[in-house]
């Protein structure tokens, strides 16, 4: 046991080093391996590891997640050499390979004046066909401060849905999902909470309508450590991936944190090891590239987002 312990802690002391020699940053969702939360210069969720990275001098940016989320980054920060783990290919969010920028454009076709809504978790080729981007903390208010009466929604119809409870405007949902957040069923959850009826259940706003039903709180992933940063100790049901409740033990160890219903886990998210962050920093591999047309019309979407707030 003592030479595994002594093999992650060399990791972690080469890869510091190759952050301090090459100016880089390591950013880190909050769904990755906890192994991984050790080297992060920024831990959280996509968009405001991208904003964070942004706001650095760093030359080189490893964004521990997946593909879209990169992409991001490289969006704001076109000037920088944007690294993942492991390629591309392999950590892809399927979420955001449910839809495309010639589905987009015939959805326009079809509904010519609706506002498109792109959600940050969609490729750089869809962001760049939208009107405006979202996150699932801000999606209610980006939808609210559009002049159109119809809304596109890509790609995740559950967050749509839930956005529509609260807009006097009509959504059209692309018919995506998460797959990790749409299979947390209402059963498990009910479950969970008879198990713990003292706890307080904090679900992400991509779970389906009958499990939002029965939360105490409808949060994105951030929102969910603010939340338990922010409270006295006691026991949570977490509802979205697996990885927020590491996350959260190690964030709040007085508190007690369980999955609403059964565990699930994002494979992509999983993919990435601290070997593969060391490999990144070595070999400048996995480089994300965007074509510049791309990269500037996408850049506006989120711009437009960032200036609702």
């Amino acid at each position: 046991m003592q030479k595994v312990v002594t093999k992650m802690s060399e990791l972690r002391e080469k890869i510091e080093e190759l952050k301090r020699q090459k100016n880089a940053v390591v950013l880190v969702h909050n769904y990755q391996r906890p192994e991984i939360y050790d080297v992060a210069d920024f831990l959280g969720d996509s968009l405001g590891l991208s904003k964070q990275a942004a706001d650095t001098e760093a030359d080189i940016i490893v964004f521990c997640g997946v593909n879209f989320m990169a992409e991001t980054a490289k969006i704001l920060s076109p000037e920088r050499k944007v690294l993942l783990p492991r390629p591309a290919s392999e950590v892809n969010c399927p979420m955001a390979d449910m839809v495309s920028a010639g589905g987009v454009r015939e959805m326009r076709e079809k509904y010519p004046d609706a506002a498109v809504v792109a959600y940050v978790n969609t490729t750089a080729k869809v962001k760049a066909e939208a009107d405006i981007c979202c996150t699932s903390s801000n999606a209610i208010q980006v939808v609210r401060s559009l002049e159109e009466d119809e809304v596109i929604f890509v790609p995740d119809r559950n967050l749509g849905n839930y956005v529509q409870r609260y807009v006097n405007k009509k959504i059209i949902p692309w018919e995506g999902y998460c797959y990790v957040h749409n299979r947390i069923d209402e059963s498990g959850v009910r479950k969970a909470q008879e198990n713990y009826p003292e706890s307080e259940l904090l679900v992400h706003p991509e779970c389906r309508g009958e499990v939002i039903d029965l939360a105490d709180r409808v949060e994105s992933t951030a929102g969910m450590v603010e939340r338990v940063r922010t409270s006295e100790p006691g026991t949570f049901l977490i509802g979205t991936e697996q990885g927020l409740v590491n996350r959260l033990e190690q964030l709040a160890p007085e508190s007690d944190f369980y999955t609403a219903g059964t565990p699930r886990v994002c494979s992509a998210m999983k993919q990435s090891r601290l070997t593969d962050v060391l490999t990144a920093l070595e070999e400048e591999k996995y480089e994300v590239d965007l074509p510049e047309d791309i990269r500037e019309r996408a850049a506006v979407a989120l711009e437009r987002m960032i200036e609702v707030g």
